[in-house]
């Protein structure tokens, strides 16, 4: 047996591991980005607003991390061109993941396997940080956090050694966890704090946001997230390579991970709030226009059809999205949000 965050790693990102599959994570989950071509529109609006804020400098680069097999890019490059032209000309987007690059893609998306340095950029990660690799500790019997060690092939898990070194400190400021309840469980989150920091480091300026299913100090999972996912539905968790395995972000760990004089504002909002910020509304299309326009209205009543699916507080809306900026102001209208 071995800890969560070594067969995780094996199974998520090793040879033949889920993510290096050639039907890519569209074949086994639905993301916001599959969901609609509504939210591409709303991340390029952002970038959009974003290029503002910097004054609009010669090169933009759009990184976006854990890019699956570069959907997003694709539609908001697409997007960008379409309505942006201006900005269209000036984007470098970068696709970062660690399958290799598919088929047929464009070559105005560059593949990356590590994150690369942006002068002025926007860096997304949707759906990236609870597939960063992560240990699992548990309360024993006698009171004692131990690091839980699980079969590879089966699933079947143990009880290790007591958590250690780094990890106990995190644990103390980010997730304790009483003693005097065996059963107990928490998730690790050193791994994505530094992920996360490095992925803020890399911009010289400009925008970093993550979207995630997040909880914060004092809304803890009590007994952690762990969850596994194949073709559309939930599995039990085990890490073979033939399912994703992920748990929910400590996302306020991260985002204090990557804090210092670099970065000037930190946002956490839910999709439901940012989407309506960058102008997606579920609102249905006035009953009077298919009168007028039945065409139009039936394009309007599809497309409030999936801005309220990306909405929906109990679905994709309840996604937590952090921003940090830096070396930069907020664009407006965000300082509106709660911090």
């Amino acid at each position: 047996m071995i800890g969560w965050r070594d067969a995780t790693e094996t199974a998520l990102y090793g040879p033949g591991g889920f993510f290096r599959q050639p039907v890519g994570p569209a074949g086994h989950f639905r993301t916001s980005v599959h969901a609609s071509p509504l939210f591409a529109a709303a991340l390029t609006e952002l970038v959009r607003q974003v290029d503002e804020a910097l004054g609009r400098p010669a090169e933009l680069v759009v990184t976006d991390v854990g890019a699956g097999r570069g959907e997003l890019l694709l539609a908001l490059g697409a997007h960008a061109r379409a309505h942006h032209p201006g900005l269209a000309d000036r984007l470098v987007l970068r696709a970062v993941e660690r399958a290799g690059r598919p088929p047929g893609l464009p070559a105005w998306i560059g593949w990356r396997t590590r994150i690369e340095p942006a002068a002025n950029g926007v860096l997304i990660a949707n759906e990236w940080l609870d597939n960063v690799p992560v240990d699992i500790a548990e309360v024993d019997e006698d009171g004692v956090v131990r690091l839980v060690l699980v079969d590879p092939a089966t699933g079947a898990e143990a009880l290790g050694a007591p958590v250690a070194g780094a990890d106990v400190g995190w644990l103390e400021r980010w997730w304790p966890l009483d003693p005097a309840e065996p059963g107990l469980r928490a998730e690790l989150g050193g791994p994505r704090d530094a992920a996360w920091a490095e992925a803020v480091g890399s911009l010289g300026r400009g925008l970093a946001l993550a979207v995630d299913y997040a909880h914060r100090a004092g809304d803890r999972p009590p007994f952690g997230s762990l969850a596994a996912y194949r073709e559309g539905r939930e599995v039990h968790p085990v890490p073979d390579g033939r399912s994703d395995l992920t748990s929910h972000v400590a996302l306020d760990a991260c985002l204090a991970a990557s804090a210092g004089e670099r970065v000037v504002h930190s946002l956490w909002t839910t999709q439901r709030e940012a989407l309506r910020l960058l102008g997606v509304s579920g609102a249905r299309p006035p009953l009077e226009q298919a009168g007028r326009d039945p065409s139009g209205y039936v394009r309007a009543l599809a497309a409030a059809g999936e801005a309220a699916e990306l909405t929906e507080p109990g679905g994709l809306g309840s996604f937590a999205w952090g921003l940090q900026s830096v070396r930069m102001a907020l664009p407006a209208g965000w300082q509106t949000l709660a911090p």
